[in-house]
């Protein structure tokens, strides 16, 4: 018996309506997959953490021939803007799982290209815990991305006397180089996320600050000799300044006796553009016994006569305890106190 038209028709029509919805799938998964990789907001994991960001992990194709040469000028594996947000916890298990191919002391190499650059992250530290870990969770994947040989050296200040940051900074560069050998320093103190991994985190010509824009101050520069936050310079260029000041105890003034010893020594400042160079802050008090620094401005006004008489060559201090974390390295140190 022969089927009627009309009975074509139905089956057509269900055929198609089956098609449109297979397609409606197949787009809604590329538009979740791809949002992922752009690194659209995360969203807060089983164990309270925040959801994964844009991985390292894929970025990478297996070990082979491809390890000997050198990685391009530009990675393949930037994504641009991300998204930076700090109201979830961290769990710093899962920070590990997404992160394998760190080693122990938060030691990272390219398998699939050889780095142009040898990076020693330092950052100055007292009682920040819970800032580690967003920085942590945000800025390996990053620099894994960057395809850069890097190493993270937290370098925490022991006892309770006045923060010193600019030389934990000093300790950091001179610790680093006790371990490999980096050709690069990115200094970055704690709380400052990068919001764009176009942002390399390497060596320049000229010293390099990172972090242009930050939300602090409206995501602008606050005035053009500004050089704090984040900022870079290779082996020579620090050594050339004779390192940082060891003698700003308190909060204030490094970092223009920093640009100060650049500018005295015939180097200019290199920046990436206010876009690329966004980062965000996590919001916090002052810090206690990092009260404004009183004689900054006096010290600032005399940086030309003491540059060359305050810095690595002057340094002292003691390693208290230095321990391997899966991903970094804390150096604990004694500094000393301030001259009376």
């Amino acid at each position: 018996m022969r089927e009627l038209p009309g009975a074509w028709l139905q089956k057509a029509c269900r055929l198609l309506v089956l098609f449109c919805l297979l397609h409606l799938l197949a787009v809604l998964f590329y538009y979740l997959a791809g949002s992922a990789l752009l690194g659209r907001p995360p969203a807060a994991d089983k164990e309270g953490g925040l959801a994964t960001r844009p991985s390292a992990r894929a970025a990478h194709s297996p070990p082979g021939d491809n390890a000997s040469r050198e990685c391009p000028q530009t990675s393949p594996w930037l994504v641009g803007p991300l998204h930076v947000e700090f109201s979830q916890p961290v769990n710093l298990q899962n920070v590990e799982k997404d992160n394998p191919e760190v080693r122990d002391g938060g030691h990272y190499t390219p398998k699939d290209c050889k780095a142009l650059q040898k990076v020693a992250v330092i950052i100055p530290f007292r009682n920040r815990d819970e800032h580690l870990k967003y920085w942590l969770y945000y800025l390996h994947p990053i620099l894994q991305r960057q395809q850069l040989d890097y190493g993270i050296y937290v370098i925490n200040q022991g006892g309770e006397e006045t923060f010193n940051r600019a030389k934990l900074l000093n300790i950091g560069f001179t610790e680093a180089l006790k371990e490999y050998d980096y050709d690069c320093f990115v200094f970055s103190d704690v709380d400052l996320i990068p919001m764009d991994d176009r942002n390399i985190y390497k060596c320049y010509s000229q010293p390099r600050h990172l972090s242009v824009s930050m939300d602090k101050f409206n995501f602008r520069l606050p005035y053009n000799q500004y050089f704090g936050g984040v900022s870079a310079l290779s082996k020579e260029q620090f050594q050339k300044i004779n390192g940082f000041p060891n003698n700003y105890w308190g909060w204030g003034g490094e970092d223009d006796d920093i640009y100060n010893r650049l500018v005295f020594k015939g180097m200019g400042i290199s920046r990436p553009d206010a876009t690329i160079g966004k980062c965000r802050m996590i919001r916090h008090s002052r810090d206690h016994k990092n009260e404004p620094n009183p004689q900054r401005f006096n010290k600032i006004a005399h940086t030309k006569e003491t540059m060359m008489s305050d810095g690595l060559n002057t340094l002292t201090y003691t390693v208290v305890k230095t321990e391997k974390f899966p991903l970094y390295t804390k150096i604990t140190v004694d500094i000393g106190s301030p001259k009376s």
